[in-house]
């Protein structure tokens, strides 16, 4: 009987596991969460959670998936010294797929983010920029922790939130709520630094100044978790200051588990990052729900 398989060096066309697993749906969460926190900050008017609803998949599946495909490909050198099972070094990904699968991502989201109207046509823009300029040469902000790390927490984070009350609205979303999205976002650099702790020694060899690689794993796990629970003290008085007292003693409670935990990251970062991004990045995430249906009170 003739063996019928295909294996993954002889594909020309990648099997559809490959593409989703280019496409990294664990990743989807915050631009997905950050959206519906958007959303729900301003209120969402009676009819408009149908909208709501294509603006969370296309911040999730569309526009993190996109950029999770044209990372891997401007990255599957450096992959194929820190992780070469993942889907293009491996050969899952065979040929230019992974561009290939990248521009139709990015056509896609464009289309969408057209249907639901010119604030989130122009975030997604914006937010595609960034995507292709983290990765791609002679860009690839990605090679500066401090610098890429910034653009990926206010694209998954800020972006999308700003862009959720935007579209909700119709038009420009209010202080109070572009600032809580400012600080969520800028949190989010320190959970962007905890993912850089798993490639170092291909960071290195790379050339990719990562903040471990700059700093040190221990200052840069102290700086992951300032970062993160000092954006939220910005929330927590920003809260306190508009009368949301309930609210800003909740963040802070889940500001304080975080520094509590810190510690044991600190004593050892690269064996306790996974441990650290869990624990902390479920109570930060926590924390911006609590904050979003508190500034929805204020309407």
């Amino acid at each position: 009987m003739v063996e019928q398989s295909v294996s993954a060096s002889e594909r020309v066309v990648p099997a559809p596991g490959a593409v989703l697993a280019l496409l990294k749906p664990i990743t989807w969460f915050p631009p997905m969460w950050a959206y519906a926190c958007g959303a729900i900050s301003v209120g969402v008017a009676s009819g408009r959670w149908p909208d709501v609803a294509l603006g969370v998949l296309l911040a999730g599946p569309l526009l993190c998936g996109t950029s999770q495909a044209i990372n891997d490909w401007f990255d599957r050198h450096v992959d194929a010294i820190n992780e070469p099972h993942r889907v293009i070094p491996s050969g899952r990904m065979p040929g230019r797929w992974g561009l290939w699968i990248s521009l139709i991502g990015s056509v896609l989201s464009l289309g969408v983010a057209a249907v639901l109207g010119p604030w989130v046509f122009l975030a997604a823009c914006l937010g595609l920029t960034f995507a292709w300029g983290y990765s791609m040469p002679p860009f690839r902000f990605k090679q500066n922790g401090w610098i890429g790390n910034g653009a990926v927490g206010f694209s998954y984070e800020t972006l999308p939130w700003i862009t959720a009350a935007c579209a909700s609205l119709g038009a420009l979303a209010p202080p109070h709520v572009l600032a809580v999205a400012f600080f969520y976002g800028l949190g989010a650099h320190g959970i962007m630094t905890i993912n850089d702790f798993k490639a170092i020694e291909g960071d290195r060899q790379m050339g990719v100044a990562s903040l471990p690689v700059q700093l040190g794993t221990r200052r840069a796990a102290l700086v992951t978790g300032m970062v993160m629970i000092g954006a939220q003290i910005g929330v927590i008085i920003c809260l306190a200051v508009w009368g949301l007292i309930l609210a800003a003693v909740s963040v802070a409670a889940l500001s304080l588990l975080q520094a509590i935990a810190l510690p044991r990251f600190l004593n050892d970062p690269a064996g306790k990052a996974v441990w650290y991004s869990g624990l902390g990045v479920g109570l930060y995430v926590t924390g911006m729900m609590v904050a979003a249906f508190a500034l929805r009170g204020l309407w």
